[in-house]
């Protein structure tokens, strides 16, 4: 049987772009699933990622290309026109634009516990479909990963791929070295293919182009450079956030409990804990302990292994209102100055 693409670009492809987070699993996600198309299903493709140091909670995007089987590829750029995109993290909505470049009509995935109507509104789309699951929940609950959640919604969402052929691969994958995890991921799978939520925005006006891909470049360039080379604001990380590392867990700290001995400030990699200048129990100056900025927490939980203290910090499902009611900002005097 010749296998068909619901719908193609001008060069003949169906394209897939992954906007993920470095540890949430997307680079395996898009292998996973070219293999399916590919091997399991006919047709011609190819998967590659773009990433930076590898490390956890850096920015990651995926892309499959896909093809009837007598379509030659010969191009390895990055996807910037997406027929199905997948953002693993709505995180990345607050600090890029992650759906630059689709359709009118294209389908975009979201990671998310909020509905669809919220998250059409942050995108800014007014057509195509839009799809949203609470993959972290499913993760938690099914002691995997998100990505095969997220595959199991974008199988069900691209209304072409073959879920037993996305089966397949998973089970081939992990059965190699993790057979142990082989029935919880099919069950992850399982569960996004059945829990994800689409809705149809509706057509776009005629002769609508979607929205506009731009490419990511540096803020100064020749023409725009300071004289000299001067760095007027040196890199720092005081606007960065971390939120989009974390796997579904955060520390939550009890102020009546803490000895205020830093052991959590010393194994925290990312400044997360803020102090004041207070008094001792008795009474002499000393630094205390007021509680977690979340901005910059990526939920390592290292503080919570290293507190001497049960039940100072401990380890707690995250939820929005959570982190948003218990945050303490740092009084970093660069932010307020901005801000303000």
């Amino acid at each position: 049987m010749n296998p068909t693409l619901p719908v193609t670009n001008e060069e003949g492809f169906y394209e897939i772009r992954f906007e993920s987070i470095g540890g949430l699993g997307a680079n395996l996600a898009g292998k996973m699933l070219a293999e399916a198309a590919v091997l399991h299903m006919g047709f011609n493709g190819a998967n590659f990622s773009s990433y930076g140091s590898e490390k956890k909670g850096t920015p990651v995007k995926t892309f499959v290309r896909l093809g009837p089987p007598e379509q030659q590829l010969r191009t390895s750029a990055p996807v910037e026109r997406p027929h199905l995109l997948a953002i693993f993290h709505e995180a990345l909505i607050r600090s890029a634009d992650p759906a630059g470049g689709i359709y009118p009509d294209s389908v975009v995935i979201v990671n998310t516990p909020r509905r669809v109507a919220e998250l059409a509104q942050d995108l800014k789309m007014t057509s195509g479909t839009v799809g949203v699951l609470d993959a972290l929940q499913i993760s938690v609950e099914e002691k995997s990963r998100i990505n095969t959640v997220m595959l199991g919604a974008l199988a069900r969402a691209s209304g072409f791929l073959d879920p037993e052929a996305v089966r397949a691969v998973i089970r081939e994958t992990f059965e190699r070295k993790y057979p142990h995890l082989v029935q919880r991921n099919l069950k992850s799978f399982d569960r996004g293919y059945e829990e994800l939520v689409l809705r149809d925005l509706g057509d776009a006006p005629v002769g609508a182009e979607g929205k506009p891909f731009k490419r990511p470049g540096p803020l100064w360039g020749y023409q725009n450079a300071p004289i000299g080379g001067v760095i007027a604001d040196p890199a720092n990380t005081v606007l960065k956030d971390m939120s989009a590392s974390r796997q579904g867990f955060v520390p939550v700290f009890d102020r009546e409990l803490c000895i205020d001995c830093g052991q959590c400030d010393f194994v925290c990699p990312d400044l997360c804990f803020v102090w004041e200048q207070g008094l001792d129990k008795k009474g002499r100056p000393a630094q205390r302990l007021v509680g977690i900025d979340y901005q910059y927490c990526k939920g390592c939980l290292k503080c919570v292994e290293a507190c001497p203290v049960p039940g100072a910090l401990s380890e707690t499902r995250e939820t929005s209102e959570l982190v948003t009611s218990r945050r303490v900002p740092h009084p970093f005097v660069h932010v307020e100055r901005v801000n303000a």
